[in-house]
């Protein structure tokens, strides 16, 4: 019995900020000569910025005014230097601003190529139950959607936020020294452009969570759709699906619309109070200067106008990327809550190691012997090296996938070295169950599983599974060559070991036929092969492993009548010498094996071979004679 499909579904939750941007600073602490440049030149364009404007009041006052009042080729000369001067301060800001955007691309794909490398990483940590229990188009959004918030934040927002402050700034010790009275009517439009700015911030982030979350979702059923077409088109199903779709699809598009228009909101606020202090700026600093007020001249007004318009464009710039770090710090959280996912748990210390004998004595070696033995380090610091032998025995166990359900009671199955075990039995009974607690990607409640005498929690993982060899009813392929699907088998394997395991399961026959043979490409999951072929790459990718023990879980069903009586005898040939377990619904595949236990509901209710349970008479018999296959 498969473990039990489901989501991981989060609702919307307040974000950790601090806790976030915590753990993102030591990305970015790997890049601080590049961010410390990155500063400087994001300084120099904020200074130049702020020069410029500043520049304005001599140009009009001490330039343009004498020129007008009194024309004279000398002053005509100075005005050209002078705007020459301003032009050189605003190609300073330009080519600053140039240079700090450009060294941030590296810095931003630094640190999402080590993320997505730690989180890569990572997930191969996890257990088969986290893939079990969370979509795959979910996690696919991590590598997705969620880098692609921090590369924005990254490349855009954080540069641009570290402009706007430090312009702020300048531009504030600008205007104080042009006017502080003007500075003063500034700041008030400041605080209420900053009250609005918290306020829809705050509520766009809530949307925002939730409409990462809902991306995945829907992410994650396009995934499923689009594996499953051939069974969607079977069952004429396209209409449910497209409804279901567009449910999804609703609840993205509110969510993202929700975020979007609170976040939206802000521009045109912001903007139209901007023009209201444009105009109270001129009104006053009119005034002021009418009465004599600060010095002001016209000069300083026009340069104060300057100034608080610039000024406005940072703030007006901050609060367009509340929405765009919300989102970023939301993705993030999400990254990392992958990251934080416990790994899969291995207290196993006893390893699997090549071995050879010396007289009598068994010895630890490098080469490849086909002898293998576990290495079992002891408290007084000795080491005693036990043959592996392929003796495995679940005693009394119990199983459930989740506490509340279940699915083996009381099993015991004992499979001692060489012999060919079977389950048969109805979809459910707990067949794959059993071959999962033996490769410990489940780990039981109660009872115990000896490998060789020794409990299987005492074996280190890789070790445990580097000694089974797996042939799946569901075959994965990778893209890359058969040759190197092959090998992924056992990767120090030779082109004539691969293809030795070929001829064995009787696929070198069709591989020969293909455009480039064993140099073939495949992609999409070896989409141009059958799905019988599949099988048989995967018969002999197990085959290559050459493991002492292996578990064939439906490894012949996707093959024809006449294809499997073929591959038959090259799985005899593979069986032999090894503990096999074989999990079969067409009966015709297991009747030479040495034991065959009947399981339904959990609970093994039949065992022995063949001919025993024909002569029974019992429920292996009704299968039998009632219909070859159980499916």
């Amino acid at each position: 019995m498969a473990p039990p499909p489901g989501r991981m579904m989060h609702g919307p939750k307040t974000k950790d900020v601090k806790g976030t941007i915590k753990r993102l600073l030591p990305y970015l602490a790997k890049h601080k000569f590049k961010l410390l440049l990155v500063f400087i030149f994001i300084a120099l364009s904020s200074a130049a910025g702020a020069a410029g404007s500043m520049f304005l009041k001599p140009l009009i006052d001490d330039y343009i005014g004498p020129l007008i009042a009194n024309y004279s080729s000398e002053l005509m000369a100075d005005l050209a230097k002078a705007i020459l001067m301003m032009a050189f301060i605003y190609l300073v800001g330009v080519v600053s601003g140039f240079c700090y955007n450009r060294l941030m691309i590296p810095v931003s794909q630094g640190v999402l190529k080590q993320i997505r490398d730690e989180m890569f990483e990572h997930m191969q940590t996890l257990p088969i139950r986290y893939f079990d229990t969370h979509s795959h188009g979910n996690i696919m959004s991590h590598y997705t959607n969620d880098t692609d918030t921090l590369r924005q934040l990254l490349t855009q927002t954080i540069p641009q936020l570290c402009s706007s402050v430090i312009t702020v700034v300048v531009l504030l010790v600008s205007m104080i020294s042009t006017s502080i009275w003007l500075t003063l009517v500034v700041l008030a439009f400041t605080f209420l452009m900053s009250l609005i700015t918290k306020k829809t911030g705050g509520l766009s982030g809530k949307y925002f969570i939730k409409q990462q979350k809902t991306l995945g979702d829907t992410n994650g059923f396009v995934e499923e759709m689009i594996n499953g077409q051939k069974v969607v088109k079977v069952f004429c199903h396209e209409d449910e699906a497209v409804k279901e779709f567009d449910q999804k699809n609703a609840d993205l598009f509110e969510s993202a619309a929700n975020a979007n228009t609170v976040a939206h909101m802000v521009m045109p606020i912001m903007m139209s109070m901007g023009y209201v202090q444009y105009v109270a700026i001129a009104i006053v600093g009119s005034i002021l200067a009418i009465n004599g007020v600060s010095g002001l001249t016209l000069g300083s007004i026009v340069a104060f106008l300057q100034l608080s318009q610039s000024f406005n464009r940072p703030i007006n710039m901050m609060s367009q990327q509340i929405s765009s770090i919300v989102m970023a710090l939301a993705g993030a959280e999400r990254i990392f809550e992958l990251m934080d996912e416990k790994p899969e748990e291995d207290n196993g210390y006893i390893t699997l190691v090549n071995a050879k004998y010396d007289g009598d004595d068994l010895v630890e070696t490098l080469e490849r012997t086909n002898i293998w033995a576990w290495r079992i380090p002891h408290r007084d610091g000795t080491v005693e090296y036990k043959l592996l032998r392929g003796d495995v025995r679940l005693e009394n166990v119990d199983f459930g996938y989740t506490p509340e359900k279940q699915v083996l009671y009381d099993v015991n199955v004992y499979a001692e070295p060489g012999q060919k075990v079977a389950f048969v039995g109805a979809t459910g009974a707990g067949k794959t169950t059993i071959t999962n607690l033996i490769n410990r990607f489940y780990d039981i409640q109660d009872g115990q599983i000896l490998y060789d005498g020794i409990d299987i929690k005492r074996i280190n993982k890789d070790s445990l599974r580097l000694s089974l060899g797996i042939v799946l009813q569901d075959i994965n392929l990778f893209t890359g060559t058969v040759m190197e699907n092959i090998r992924y088998g056992r990767l120090d394997a030779t082109d004539e070991e691969c293809i030795a395991a070929a001829q064995l399961a009787n696929a070198h026959g069709f591989i020969t036929l293909l455009e480039n043979g064993y140099d073939t490409v495949l992609s999409g999951d070896g989409s141009g092969l059958s799905q019988g072929q599949r099988q048989l790459i995967a018969i002999a990718r197990a085959a290559v492993a050459d493991p002492p023990v292996m578990i064939l879980d439906e490894a012949t069903s996707s093959i024809d009548t006449r294809t499997e009586s073929i591959v038959q005898s090259g799985m005899d040939s593979l069986m032999t010498g090894r503990t096999v377990f074989v999990i079969a619904h067409r009966l015709s595949t297991v009747q030479n094996s040495d034991v065959i236990m009947v399981l339904e509901n959990g609970h093994i209710i039949e065992r022995g071979d063949h001919d025993k349970l024909i002569a029974d008479k019992g429920k292996y018999y009704q299968l039998y004679t009632g219909a070859f296959e159980l499916d």
